[in-house]
């Protein structure tokens, strides 16, 4: 007899299992979805922490209209130096060594604008006075200009960007006001933007090698687009179009 019921209950549970049934059913009934008492108390600080007040919103900085505030504030270039020192928004200026501000004479008629400085501008806190300075100064010696008489230098950045990679639009946007003022305070009578990004941030524009040569207006001031002299350093078949824009300005300021 017991070796029937053994059978039996062996076909009853091949039965089951083809059934799809996987486990064993308890002789007491199993409430899967009660919480243990000791999950529920470990739960209690948790929810204590979702009851804490959120913090309150912090208030957003604008860095352009920081810059924008100090700009006008100046009155003059000095003035105007020592806010761009103080300015503290840019990341840029925690990775230079020196505020490259300007070189040349601040009552030129001439106004040059670059882009920003390389190594050897950010050792010497003076823009163009790498190899692409040296070839500037031979450009301007060629129609009888020079910073130490009759023009005035300056970039788009003032502190130098790691690697001399390309500036950030918001590098740009944050320098803008100080470039505009440097502008203003210098009164130049002519402009001179040298490479992309200065053309962009005086011109709203890109594309040097369509944009040289032509005289246009940024700022209120007759300005001229031209390549950038580390341009020049690479694409010295470039020197053909630089030295006729060199002739353009010459002639502009011969005739006012």
């Amino acid at each position: 007899m017991e070796s029937a019921e053994y059978h039996s209950a062996l076909a009853a549970l091949a039965w089951q299992i083809e059934l799809g049934a996987d486990e064993c059913i308890a002789d007491a009934p199993v409430d899967r979805y009660a919480v243990p008492a000791s999950v529920s108390k470990a739960a209690k600080p948790a929810a204590k922490a979702e009851a804490a007040p959120a913090p309150g919103p912090q208030s957003a900085v604008d860095p352009v209209a920081i810059a924008q505030s100090a700009a006008t504030a100046a009155q003059d270039l000095e003035g105007l130096r020592a806010a761009l020192a103080a300015f503290d928004h840019c990341e840029l200026k925690r990775g230079a060594r020196n505020l490259v501000f300007s070189d040349g004479v601040p009552s030129a008629r001439v106004m040059i604008v670059g882009e920003a400085p390389g190594r050897d501008e950010d050792m010497q806190g003076k823009p163009f006075v790498g190899r692409a300075g040296q070839l500037l100064d031979k450009m301007l010696a060629a129609i009888n200009l020079s910073r130490d008489e009759s023009v005035y230098i300056t970039n788009v950045l003032p502190w130098r960007p790691p690697q001399n990679r390309d500036p950030k639009p918001e590098e740009v946007a944050m320098m803008q006001p100080f470039l505009y003022r440097h502008i203003e305070l210098a009164n130049p009578d002519v402009l001179v933007v040298v490479g992309n990004h200065s053309c962009q941030a005086l011109l709203g524009k890109r594309g040097i090698t369509r944009l040289r040569g032509d005289w246009t207006e940024a700022r209120g001031k007759p300005t001229l687009p031209m390549f950038h002299p580390a341009y020049l350093l690479r694409n010295p078949a470039a020197k053909r179009e630089a030295w006729a824009d060199l002739l353009s300005l010459q002639a502009r300021l011969r005739d006012g």
